[in-house]
């Protein structure tokens, strides 16, 4: 398979750029108003501390947290009790929190593209890849957490 160039966080802020961008370029219908947007600022928070929870335990383990790289642990507590990507989770929530905080409909597209772009680009290599390193550890903790909740 072909390794992407690009990194995650770059990723993201691509999505991000595209999620603001789309609003100002194609602002076609507005759905969200305040003060329902104000749910949008606690998404966007709740995204960035799942990033920040989930790579600090890859920093505490001293493991790469780079999807194309090999990793040394398995990681299996703290957000990935419950999903197997908890920073691609969070990137998604933070970028449907700030789809939320503009409130226009075509910015709820990108997360959904985020989510399919992550699924192809990254995430069928990287469980490819823990369960080659990981072996049969991988597959029992596969069984028991779904991939994104």
């Amino acid at each position: 398979m072909k390794q992407s160039k690009l990194l995650l966080p770059t990723y993201f802020f691509i999505f991000l750029l595209l999620t603001i961008g789309l609003h100002f370029v194609l602002p076609l219908i507005q759905l969200i108003y305040a003060p329902y947007k104000y749910i949008g600022i606690l998404l966007l928070v709740i995204g960035i501390w799942l990033n920040i929870w989930a790579d600090g335990l890859f920093k505490k383990k001293n493991t790469t947290v780079k999807p194309f790289e090999k990793s040394s642990a398995l990681i299996l507590e703290g957000p990935f009790r419950f999903s197997r990507h908890p920073m691609y989770l969070g990137m998604v929530i933070a970028l449907l929190g700030v789809a939320i905080i503009l409130g226009s409909l075509i910015t709820f597209l990108v997360p959904i593209a985020f989510f399919i772009t992550m699924q192809i680009v990254f995430i069928r290599h990287e469980e490819k890849a823990l369960e080659q390193t990981f072996g049969q550890e991988y597959l029992d903790y596969k069984k028991r957490v779904r991939s994104w909740l």
